[in-house]
């Protein structure tokens, strides 16, 4: 072993920061950190890595692809595929990009690479394919030709609620008292209908989809029809415009629904982030195994909001980076929990900062599905009337957040926490002056163990919320039962301990206020 293997073997271990940097890949998702490779050669034998028989040898299977062009590599793959570097200019993402079966590893749409396989098979030369019939989380390919490409994708879920053991009423900072309406029902929640692809060119994408949520039938905007364009120069740069989730947070990076719990997030996440909005970004990978991305937005939340209540600034800005040290990516689409099973130890360490000035008119509504008011930690939307005495009304406020986030995952295990601090300031509107300053912190922590490989997973989780205004938690236990044996279909049921939560509405299974016990079982579809 070289000595810069082993001092990655030797590693740099911390708990809830960063973890071990350990030479190798997991089979599961690209390497960001690209370096040459040979061209159209034979499989080249390699020792085998750290933590392997020491019998058994790899083999580099180079496998390279153009724009609009898919290409199969034959070779062995039953002992696994390792992505070993990335050498072409488009990313290579598992399932979208780069993959493969029995007989071999495909690429394609200017992904190229290095493969390592435990075996080989004779060398052939390279074969054109069309793309995949299925993708996760992309859907089932409808139309593939030279001037475009179409995916769809389903995205539904039924749940069973239950919140007759929370109290019926709760007391706000300022001494007003309000009703909980508690719910017991059954509902087909959310329906969500994307179609993606590409048209004359792949690196000009598209994604853009129908979206209900059947519980808030009769409020504003229970029907969404939103997306986006972009176009990928390369892995490195792509620009879009249109309706995307800010990335305020580690959950509004784009691994929805690939999360612990079913199309929800733990309180201290939901308080402090932004949400769905439009705007321009520019994101991409960087040579060291870090990603970025930059939004420039109308507001924190574009949903209930009428081009006609912006406030024409255009001053909403967000960004994002995050750090891959050891294995280069963190489980498909950098999900939540150890799903894909990384044998060896992936890690990640995020950091996002938000900046807007938001007024009373771009904040959507209290019982919106996916609203994102800025609240004070009782649960009090900050615009709200005379809501810090008589005659003082906030017009506008000037709202910065920032978060760290950090992980680890091993053999089915995962550990997983963020840091959140905001800050409230410039309050504008009639008698204000008097109102000082807000800042507010909170985290959150997940843990998590596949139980049964591809089929239980365990979680408990937690946040917490502290403010002028007010402390709020929530405690959760979990488990997802894969019944057969993909994360495409899901059964899952979580008990759910409040304390005086400061966020809720319709589409989540707390409310504003919640203080007790909540229960609720979800049988999710997602291909």
């Amino acid at each position: 072993m070289t000595i810069r293997g082993k001092m990655l073997e030797c590693g740099l271990l911390i708990v809830f920061v960063l973890t071990l940097a350990i030479p190798g890949q997991l089979s599961a998702q690209e390497d960001a950190n690209p370096a040459p490779a040979p061209q159209a050669t034979p499989p080249t034998a390699v020792p085998a890595a750290t933590g392997q028989a020491p019998n058994l040898q790899q083999f580099a299977v180079p496998c390279d692809s153009k724009i609009g062009e898919r290409i199969f590599c034959a070779a062995d793959t039953s002992a696994g595929v390792v992505l070993a570097r990335s050498t072409g200019d488009a990313a290579c993402l598992l399932g979208k990009t780069w993959g493969y079966d029995d007989t071999g590893i495909w690429v394609s749409d200017g992904c190229s690479g290095v493969f390592l396989v435990g075996r080989t098979s004779q060398p052939q030369a390279p074969q054109s394919r069309r793309a995949p019939e299925y993708v996760p989380n992309q859907g089932f390919l409808l139309y593939e030709g030279e001037q475009g490409q179409i995916y769809f994708r389903l995205f539904s879920y039924a749940r069973y609620l239950n919140q007759r053991s929370l109290d019926s009423s709760y007391v706000d900072y300022f001494g007003n008292t309000k009703t909980i309406q508690l719910r017991q029902d059954v509902q087909l929640q959310k329906f969500f209908a994307p179609f993606s692809g590409w048209f004359l060119t792949p690196k000009f994408r598209y994604y853009l989809y129908v979206w209900s949520s059947n519980s808030s039938q009769g409020d504003p905007a229970q029907v969404v029809g939103a997306g986006n364009l972009s176009y990928a120069f390369n892995r490195f740069v792509t620009v879009g415009a249109g309706i995307t989730s800010l990335p305020s947070t580690r959950s509004t990076e784009g691994q929805f629904p690939y999360w612990l719990t079913v199309d929800n997030r733990l309180i201290a996440d939901e308080f402090f982030r932004g949400s769905y909005t439009s705007g321009v970004w520019l994101k991409g990978e960087g040579q060291a195994k870090i990603k970025y991305m930059a939004m420039f937005a109308n507001n924190l939340s574009t949903l209930v909001v009428s081009a006609t209540q912006l406030d024409n600034k255009f001053d909403t800005q967000s960004f994002m980076l995050q750090w891959l040290p050891s294995t280069g990516e963190f489980g498909l689409f950098g999900t939540f929990g150890d799903y894909d099973n990384h044998q060896n130890v992936a890690t990640r360490l995020g950091l996002h900062f938000n900046h807007s000035l938001e007024d009373k008119q771009s904040q959507s509504g209290p019982e919106t599905i996916e609203n994102s008011q800025i609240r004070l930690t009782d649960g009090s939307i900050i615009f709200t009337r005379e809501l810090f005495g008589p005659g003082i009304n906030v017009d506008n406020v000037e709202y910065k957040m920032m978060s760290i986030d950090a992980g680890i995952k091993y053999k089915g295990m995962s550990l997983e926490g963020e840091y959140y601090r905001r800050w409230l300031t410039n309050f504008n509107g009639s008698n204000t002056v008097g109102i000082a300053d807000i800042t507010d912190n909170g985290y959150q922590l997940q843990a998590s163990a596949m139980v049964i490989q591809k089929k239980l997973q365990l979680y408990l989780s937690g946040s917490q919320i502290f403010g002028h205004y007010g402390d709020a938690s929530d405690l959760r236990l979990g488990a997802n039962w894969y019944f057969i044996k993909d994360r495409g279909l899901r059964l899952n049921g979580e008990l759910l301990h409040l304390n005086k939560s400061p966020v809720g509405y319709t589409a989540v299974p707390y409310p504003v206020g919640g203080n007790g016990n909540v229960f609720h079982v979800n049988l999710e579809m997602n291909f």
